[in-house]
């Protein structure tokens, strides 16, 4: 069919890997969701990614996504099931025909959840996603930057608890009324945001999210083979900058409200040797701080990665002495735009700060 491209095995791991980079913090590496992909895929079930570009204006897309605190997430593996529970509360509430899954955003496990509804109902996985990132809440996407309601929105845990929010004052109304839910249900819950038309898609929606963290991980994974450094490459594919260089010395982190939140700190090495970097987290990273000076913040991306790798580190598994590389990458022109800001900025997550970009206009 016009607009499809299978996806191979090969591409399931680059994407993974792309996407833990692109997830900031959140998520880190999506090794369980890609083992549960990869078990699919040993039974015969394939999956093909999508293009918005082959999308009819009124054809109806699902957009799918965990809701919950990382660290909770890694505490079982993934059941694929549980998303295809909330795909399936959405398409017998709205009674409509999906022609796509979407993600809920390309950065880390969230990545590899619409492979699951994918594989088990042979619809194809569209090339897109509203973040272009991990976001911590469910209003933080370029479809409520957009104005459009984030209603209704089908959520299901792991037991047989299933829940539909069918109207609220405002998106972020709807988070708050998610993120309660998801508390009490042990911070972790499949959700199914509302069905998005293709027009909307083609509007909103970041294009080549799927294929750009395929691209990225594949690169990395080259470089590894190829001996090369890692981070470099990432640094390459994405025009991104390098922040730091250096050991985690300090981490204070704790699960609250449905969220990971904490700070690390990171002693410099090489060229930055006798510095410090501080960063903040809320589920991903959100500032950080060379010497006390703002060094990045909030919707710039902030890749912590492992030095030697190029894995991504997440906020629920970065520890006392990792050599790391920081890096990071600009974020879509979607998400810095006035109204954007008010949703994605630094004041957003609750700092009295402006955006301000560390990289040259135009990279993003």
């Amino acid at each position: 069919m016009s607009g499809l491209a299978p996806v191979t095995e090969e591409d399931l791991k680059s994407l993974a890997l792309g996407a833990g980079i692109l997830g900031t913090g959140g998520g880190t590496h999506p090794y369980l969701e890609l083992l549960n992909i990869e078990k699919l895929y040993l039974q015969g079930r394939r999956v093909s990614l999508l293009s918005p570009d082959a999308l009819g204006d009124d054809e109806l897309v699902a957009e799918v996504g965990f809701m919950g605190a990382p660290l909770v997430t890694k505490e079982r593996l993934p059941d694929p099931e549980q998303i295809l529970k909330a795909y399936r509360m959405m398409e017998r509430y709205a009674r409509c025909t999906f022609r796509a899954v979407m993600t809920s955003e390309i950065g880390g496990e969230n990545a590899i959840l619409p492979f699951f509804v994918a594989a088990l109902t042979g619809l194809p996985v569209l090339d897109a996603d509203p973040r272009g990132r991990a976001f911590p809440e469910m209003q933080m996407s370029t479809f409520a930057i957009a104005g459009l309601p984030l209603f209704p929105v089908a959520l299901a845990d792991i037991r047989s608890n299933e829940v539909l929010v069918l109207r609220t004052v405002g998106p972020k109304w709807t988070e708050r009324i998610g993120r309660g839910i998801c508390t009490e249900a042990g911070a972790m819950l499949a959700t199914c945001r509302p069905p998005r038309t293709g027009g909307q898609i083609k509007s909103h929606a970041l294009h080549g999210s799927v294929s750009r963290a395929i691209r990225l991980g594949a690169a990395v994974r080259r470089a590894r083979r190829e001996h090369r450094d890692p981070a470099d490459t990432v640094l390459e594919v994405e025009r991104g900058l390098k922040l730091f260089t250096g050991k985690v010395i300090d981490v204070a982190r704790r699960t609250t409200e449905g969220f990971v939140r904490g700070q690390a700190h990171v002693e410099g090495s090489e060229d930055h040797a006798g510095r410090l970097f501080k960063v903040d987290f809320q589920n991903e990273f959100t500032i950080g701080w060379i010497d006390g000076r703002l060094a990045a913040v909030v919707p710039d991306l902030i890749c912590i990665l492992d030095a030697l790798t190029g894995e991504a580190i997440g906020t629920e598994t970065i520890r006392y002495g990792q050599r790391v590389r920081i890096l990071s990458l600009p974020a879509s022109r979607l998400l810095t735009s006035a109204r954007a800001l008010e949703i994605v900025g630094p004041r957003a997550f609750g700092y009295d700060l402006d955006f301000v970009s560390a990289h040259i206009e135009g990279h993003a």
